[in-house]
């Protein structure tokens, strides 16, 4: 079986992390696809890995398609560890129940970890990849610098009442 899968600077594309219902996506299935290097889209096809070529933008210009291979996230057995960093650094470990704002956050940069998952079904064998850990560095917008860090909820105690 094929080792950890760490990509460093990946590109993420197809999010999903709250599991929304769609037409590409049962619901409850967590879900994001990571564009794979060039040198390793083979090896990792040729493991067995479900690689998938996108199709080139423009049909009339020649390039190199992207691979990409879809990475199942789930906090049931194994759960991964998220963490999200803003611009100005501070950190947050993201759980089941906030996990779905990677959704729509606007990402800088992603490291990422997939675990493999060998399958057998019906004659058939693969590896499915599984998220073990995911780095997610957050822009900065205009004002972050100028106010900083913003509390949440749990962030208080007590009553705001004088």
């Amino acid at each position: 079986m094929s080792k950890i899968l760490s990509i460093e600077n990946a590109k993420i594309i197809w999010r999903n992390f709250s599991g929304k219902t769609s037409r590409y996506n049962r619901n409850g299935l967590r879900t994001f696809n990571v564009i794979i290097p060039p040198d390793m889209a083979k090896v990792l096809f040729d493991e067995g890995w479900n690689v998938k070529w996108l199709r080139p933008r423009d049909e009339s210009v020649p390039e190199e398609r992207d691979a990409t291979i879809q990475v199942k996230v789930q906090f049931d057995n194994r759960p991964p560890k998220v963490i999200m960093i803003s611009g100005t650094g501070n950190k947050r470990q993201l759980t089941d129940e906030t996990i779905g704002l990677l959704d729509y956050a606007d990402i800088a940069s992603v490291d990422v970890a997939i675990r493999p998952y060998s399958w057998s079904v019906d004659g058939k064998t693969g590896i499915a990849g599984y998220l073990k850990t995911l780095y997610v560095v957050l822009n900065e917008d205009e004002f972050q610098g100028k106010y900083g860090g913003v509390e949440t909820e749990s962030d208080f105690d007590g009553d705001y009442r004088e």
